[in-house]
């Protein structure tokens, strides 16, 4: 194993530490939290609230921050929304300590938060494009998965840890603080050249909202007119509304398997583990080709696997299943990644991002909803299987409808560039 062709570019290792100490963080909070409101109140429509809180501002700002990401340094945007998170972290803090923590604040900084996150987004896996050659995008994205994944599964057991020793409160400092890593990493990578929003010599809109209009707009034209981005996006939510069953593992686990809190804990890390594996294997890569069969497989692969989870009645035979499906999502993660940025000039990079934002934290969101109203009628098991089955009949749909998707190779743009 040899070092991550990504790694070789310092401005890039800076970003990536900072951001896998500060994600362990928020991995911390966030699982915290919903410890915290279960603390507040014994009614689980509760939890459902989280879900609300930081869906409802990334649907309403997503567009903005891609405008955003393209219009301005993405540097600078970072630097912001960073510091806007830690200080969401720190109040949460500050109320808890002073026992004034309610469930109306924690939906109110959750919201908060998910406005910062409506720009970081954009602005970071734009910047990412702007750190490494094309050739080394994948494993770039691939980097930024295993910081991802490692942080899932080093900030939970954290904050159980934590909260047993020392208390909620420190939960939400310790994060607070886990963002002054990004911080300092952005304030050593200095300045990032990036391609400036196109605008028409002629532009005939009034004012800064029109134009801000006109270059939203552009944005979802391009990607309407990029069939393998609009394609790649299509699946990206379909494959999510179907086969989002995490919620329902507690259920699996109790009443399918009768495991443990402990088995559940492995559970709980199998998709974790199964992803980090999978972004470890991509990072070696300098260059991949036949990027849309093998980003279509993982999808397939996904499905499947999902459908194993529905179907076993074993503890390690699911555990298994939740690693392969965890592999699966990560390939098809850092692929439709790399693909989209790719095929999009760096001046729409902040948008594509944007609009994607809807597509990926709307499938997941909206496939809760769907998983526990089958789950109610039919079983878990039965809103699983289901799920996985629809996830690889949305496959077949999408690869007949955007056969380019399927056909693309990978170097296509590179040769042009």
């Amino acid at each position: 194993m040899h070092l991550p062709p990504s790694l070789r570019h310092r401005k890039f290792v800076l970003l990536w530490a900072g951001l896998f100490i500060s994600i362990a963080g928020s991995q911390m909070q966030y699982w915290s939290l919903l410890w915290h409101i279960r603390e507040l109140t014994d009614q689980p429509i509760a939890v459902s609230g989280i879900g609300l809180a930081r869906f409802i501002p990334i649907l309403a700002f997503a567009l903005i921050g891609g405008l955003f990401a393209d219009r301005y340094d993405r540097r600078k945007i970072m630097l912001i929304t960073q510091a806007t998170m830690a200080l969401v972290a720190l109040a949460l803090g500050l109320l808890t300590l002073s026992g004034q923590i309610r469930l109306g604040w924690i939906y109110l900084l959750t919201a908060v938060q998910a406005v910062a996150i409506s720009f970081d987004l954009p602005a970071r896996q734009s910047l990412i494009s702007n750190l490494v050659p094309r050739d080394d995008l994948a494993s770039a994205f691939s980097m930024s998965s295993i910081a991802a994944d490692l942080g899932a599964i080093i900030g939970p057991g954290l904050s159980g840890l934590t909260i047993a020793a020392l208390g909620l409160f420190s939960v939400y400092m310790i994060n607070a603080v886990s963002f002054l890593a990004v911080i300092v990493a952005l304030l050593m990578i200095g300045t990032v050249p990036q391609q400036a929003v196109k605008r028409a010599e002629n532009n005939h809109f009034r004012g800064r909202v029109d134009a801000g209009l006109f270059d939203i707009r552009e944005g979802w034209r391009f990607i309407l007119h990029q069939p393998v981005i609009m394609g790649s996006m299509i699946l990206d939510f379909f494959a999510t509304f179907f086969s989002s069953a995490n919620t329902l593992l507690p259920f699996i686990t109790r009443d399918v398997l009768h495991a443990s809190v402990q088995q559940y804990g492995w559970l709980s890390a199998g998709q974790s583990i199964g992803a980090v594996s999978a972004a470890l294997v991509i990072s070696q890569r300098s260059r991949m080709r036949r990027q849309g069969s093998l980003l279509l497989g993982a999808v397939v692969i996904f499905g499947l696997a999902t459908v194993f989870f529905g179907l076993s009645h074993s503890f390690w035979l699911t555990l298994v299943a939740l690693i392969l499906i965890g592999a699966g999502d990560s390939v098809s993660t850092i692929l439709r990644n790399t693909i989209r940025q790719l095929q999009t000039p760096d001046e729409l990079r902040g948008r594509m991002v944007s609009i994607n934002q809807i597509f990926f934290q709307g499938g997941p969101q909206l496939g809760e909803v769907e998983s526990g109203i089958v789950a109610q009628a039919f079983g878990p098991a039965a809103a699983i299987v289901s799920g996985g089955v629809g996830c690889v009949l949305a496959v077949g749909l999408v690869g007949g409808r955007w056969p380019q998707l399927r056909a693309y190779d990978g170097v296509e743009e590179a040769a042009n560039a």
